[in-house]
């Protein structure tokens, strides 16, 4: 993103970000398309490689993304189209304390087509884990992890002149005014390293983004599990998604977890989703 300088004729770049935070192959995200929504947004699909042949369809797609501009010139992402149409089943589960150390696997919440949005108060806790595609014994799980406080520290400056100063890992307004961004990022990251016991199953370093949240803003997680695609909209700020395989029939199950010290579960809904094709 960035201003486009009418006398010089120059697009001066203040931010900038990533669609995917780690290698396109295997089981990643690589070649949007991207279109004009009419409204001043833009929306987006990306293509999905594989991360094991699964006999004619390898390729498939990712959830349509909106992509537009918030007020304070961050980029922002979520869900496109009517996909609440697909919902049914809807489980909901209110302010629940989770303790230290110890993970809270839900009862009566599970699937692997499925919706979940939850919003977490970490507090003091270092990291709170979602996991996704559990099975009853833990062999198999898709880890979602919220790392508070984590992530690059943000010192932003610009000096009048139209010189671009570089801070951390992005480029800045050449204005001269500091952006509104904390002392700190925070990271999510999905972990696919357990995601599956087949041997076929090519493995995936995690994928993990930097977060700007304000210090009072809580976490809030839209998930979309669609049997091998796991899609996380982070705050409308970020989304990642990855390609996983699980091999066993019980790998459905969601728990959470707070590392070191408790977080508090704020709300958590879930649906069922619906086949697009019925």
């Amino acid at each position: 993103m960035g201003d486009y300088d009418l006398v010089r004729d120059k697009f001066l770049v203040f931010s900038g970000g990533l669609f995917n935070f780690g290698a396109s192959t295997p089981s990643g995200v690589h070649a949007p398309s991207a279109t004009p929504d009419g409204l001043g947004g833009v929306v987006t699909i990306f293509n999905m490689n594989l991360g094991m042949d699964t006999k004619g369809w390898n390729q498939i797609m990712t959830l349509p993304r909106l992509l537009t501009l918030g007020n304070d010139s961050v980029l922002k992402i979520k869900p496109a189209g009517d996909i609440e149409s697909l919902r049914y089943g809807h489980k909901h589960l209110g302010d629940t304390v989770l303790p230290p150390n110890e993970e809270i696997v839900l009862d009566g919440i599970e699937g692997n087509t499925i919706e979940i949005i939850a919003e977490i108060d970490a507090k003091t806790s270092p990291m709170v884990e979602l996991n996704v595609l559990r099975s009853k014994n833990k062999e198999e799980y898709t880890r979602i992890a919220f790392f508070k406080d984590r992530g690059f520290r943000i010192t932003e400056w610009g000096d009048k002149t139209g010189a671009l100063l570089q801070s951390g890992n992005r480029v800045v307004s050449p204005y001269g005014t500091p952006r509104s961004t904390p002392d700190r990022e925070s990271v999510l990251s999905i972990d696919s390293s357990y995601s599956s016991t087949l041997p076929e199953v090519l493995s995936r370093a995690p994928e993990s983004a930097t977060i700007a949240l304000g210090p009072d803003e809580p976490l809030k997680l839209r998930v979309f599990i669609d049997r091998s695609v796991v899609e996380v909209f982070v705050n409308d700020k970020a989304c990642l998604a990855v390609r996983v395989y699980p091999g066993l029939a019980d790998s459905l199950g969601i728990s959470l977890r707070a590392q070191g010290s408790e977080a508090i579960l704020l709300s958590l809904d879930a649906w069922k989703m619906g086949n697009i094709y019925e």
